[in-house]
């Protein structure tokens, strides 16, 4: 089985596709001045681009981890995106921990696994 990666960077690329899996590498927001809730939308939107280039969407996820920088701080603010995110589909399987991020300013990061859509 061939694989095919998309938004290739000379480190890494920021999407893999084998037959019909499809593996983003973690993602973030491109404006790290933003608070949790503009990182996060920030980031479901790149997902939403990425998985949409790789054939798919969010009703076709498999798992998540998400990562945030602050736990206790930053979770329902989070929460409070997320659910406007996945409102219209089934609640998708996910893990959250806290992390020390890549650069202090990183407020979260999220790995995604998913399937083609049909």
């Amino acid at each position: 089985m061939t694989v095919q990666r998309l938004h290739v960077s000379k480190r890494f690329s920021e999407v893999a596709v084998s037959g019909n899996l499809v593996h983003l590498a973690g993602q973030l927001a491109t404006d790290f001045d933003l608070d949790i809730t503009g990182q996060t939308q920030q980031t479901l939107d790149l997902i939403d681009q990425f998985l949409a280039d790789a054939g798919t969407d969010k009703s076709n996820i498999l798992s998540v981890t998400i990562y945030l920088k602050d736990i206790e701080r930053d979770y329902a603010p989070f929460n409070a995106v997320w659910d406007a995110w996945v409102a219209n589909i089934e609640a998708l399987p996910r893990t959250c921990v806290e992390a020390k991020l890549y650069d202090p300013k990183v407020l979260v990061e999220l790995t995604v696994v998913a399937v083609k859509s049909a």
